[in-house]
C-alpha cells in the first residue's frame, strides 16, 4: 500500500542516545528512541504530522486529558529480519481499531494517510533502533489525548496524536499464576471496554495489586453482572484449551478485539485445531481442571504474543495446569513470530514492509 502525505515536517535530532543502549538487555518499554511523531488537531482538522526529537510535552493545566480522561492508544511492534529489513504486523488493523476507540471516546478519527505514512516515515528515521537480538523488537505506542482546555464536561476542541518508540527485549513472563476475579470488573455493558482507552487500564491496577498481594501475577476478568463468565486475562485476551478444543470468548462492548487474538484464531484454523468462539463459564473451567480435561490457558496480546498460564486460583483453591510437550501456545506463538520476523511465508497478508 502506498500513501502520499505532502510536506511532512522532519526535524532530526542533533544527537543520538543509541550508543548508550545495551540492546542485549532491554526491559520492556523503558528506553525511548531519538524521535517522535506529533500531529495536532485544531480548528476542526488534523494538521500535517511533524517528526521531532523525543522531548517532553507542554500542556495547559486545564487540558481536558487531565480532567475527563479523553485518551486512547495502540500497541504495535516493528521487527527486523535476518537481512536487516524492517517489517510491521497488521498496521492497518491498528489504525482501524484506533479509530474505533476514537469514535467511542468522542475524539476525531485519524486519517489513514496520517497514521500510515507518519508511522513509516518515523520508522525510516528510527530503523537503527529496531533491535536484532532474538525475540526483541521496536515497540510502537501511537496515542491520542485531549489537549484542548476547559473545566466544562464536554469533548475537547484540540487533540494531540503522538507516536513514540521503545526498543524492547523478548517479553518473557515465566510461569504465570492468575486469580479469577469475583468482585471487581474490567468493564461493563454499554461501556468502553472494547476501546483502548487509558482509563480502562488504570481501573485494572487496584484489583491486580490485590491479587499480587495474594501471591498471583495477574487477574482473570469475569463478566460485570454475574462474574460467572471468563472474559480477559489482565490486559490480554484469553484462550482456554479443553481437551483438544481451543476456546475464546466473543468480542463485545466489554472485550477488546485483539489483533493477536484474531491472528491466533486464523492460524489455529490453518493448523486444523478446533476452535470455538463462545462464552465460557468459570464453572466449566473449574470442572475441566478437576477432571483433567483442562490442558492450557494463555493470554494473547502484542507485548508477549502468547503468555502461558501455569495455574489459576478461584474461591480459595488453586488449580495447576499440566506441562505439555504438544502445547498449542508454543505452536501458535512460533507461527505468528515467524511471520512477524519474515522467517516464513505470509499466506495471510499480514506482514507490512516499512
Amino acid at each position: 500500500m502506498q500513501v502520499q502525505l505532502k510536506n511532512i515536517e522532519v526535524e532530526k535530532s542533533k544527537t543520538t542516545k543509541i550508543n548508550e543502549v545495551d540492546f542485549d538487555n532491554l526491559a520492556f518499554g523503558s528506553v525511548y528512541s531519538d524521535h517522535m511523531l506529533v500531529c495536532d488537531y485544531k480548528n476542526g482538522a488534523w494538521e500535517t504530522p511533524k517528526i521531532m526529537p523525543y522531548q517532553p510535552i507542554i500542556l495547559d493545566p486545564a487540558a481536558k486529558i487531565f480532567h475527563y480522561g479523553q485518551s486512547i492508544f495502540e500497541g504495535m511492534k516493528a521487527y527486523k529480519d535476518t537481512d536487516g529489513k524492517p517489517w510491521l504486523f497488521r498496521p492497518l488493523d491498528n489504525h482501524k481499531r484506533l479509530n474505533i476507540s476514537a469514535k467511542r471516546m468522542a475524539i476525531p478519527e485519524i486519517p489513514e494517510e496520517t497514521f500510515i505514512e507518519g508511522l513509516t516515515t518515523l520508522l525510516h528515521l528510527e530503523k537503527d533502533w529496531i533491535p536484532t537480538t532474538p525475540g526483541s523488537s521496536l515497540y510502537i505506542r501511537p496515542f491520542v489525548m485531549a489537549s484542548g482546555i476547559g473545566f466544562h464536561a464536554s469533548p475537547a476542541d484540540e487533540y494531540k496524536f503522538i507516536i513514540c518508540c521503545a526498543p524492547s527485549g523478548a517479553y518473557f513472563s515465566g510461569k504465570v499464576s492468575v486469580l479469577i476475579e469475583e468482585q471487581y470488573s474490567r468493564s461493563a455493558n454499554g461501556g468502553v471496554g472494547y476501546a483502548k482507552a487509558g482509563g480502562n487500564y488504570a481501573g485494572q491496577f487496584y484489583p491486580t495489586q490485590l491479587a499480587i498481594k495474594k501471591g498471583y501475577n495477574q487477574v482473570i476478568w469475569t463478566d460485570d453482572n454475574t462474574h460467572e463468565y471468563i472474559e480477559e486475562a489482565g490486559a490480554m485476551n484469553i484462550f482456554i484449551r479443553i481437551n483438544d478444543t481451543l476456546i475464546t470468548g466473543p468480542t463485545s462492548d466489554r472485550i477488546l478485539d485483539g489483533i493477536t487474538r484474531k491472528s491466533i484464531l486464523e492460524i489455529a484454523e490453518d493448523e486444523g485445531i478446533k476452535t470455538e468462539v463462545r462464552k465460557i463459564s468459570v464453572t466449566e473451567v473449574v470442572t475441566a481442571a478437576k477432571s483433567g480435561k483442562l490442558k492450557e490457558m494463555f493470554g494473547a496480546g502484542t507485548a508477549a504474543v502468547v503468555s502461558p498460564i501455569a495455574a489459576f486460583g478461584y474461591k480459595g483453591v488453586d488449580y495447576d495446569l499440566p506441562e505439555l510437550n504438544d502445547d498449542y501456545a508454543s505452536l501458535l506463538k512460533k507461527r505468528i513470530t515467524d511471520i512477524q520476523y519474515n522467517r516464513t511465508e505470509d499466506k495471510f497478508g499480514w506482514r507490512f514492509k516499512v
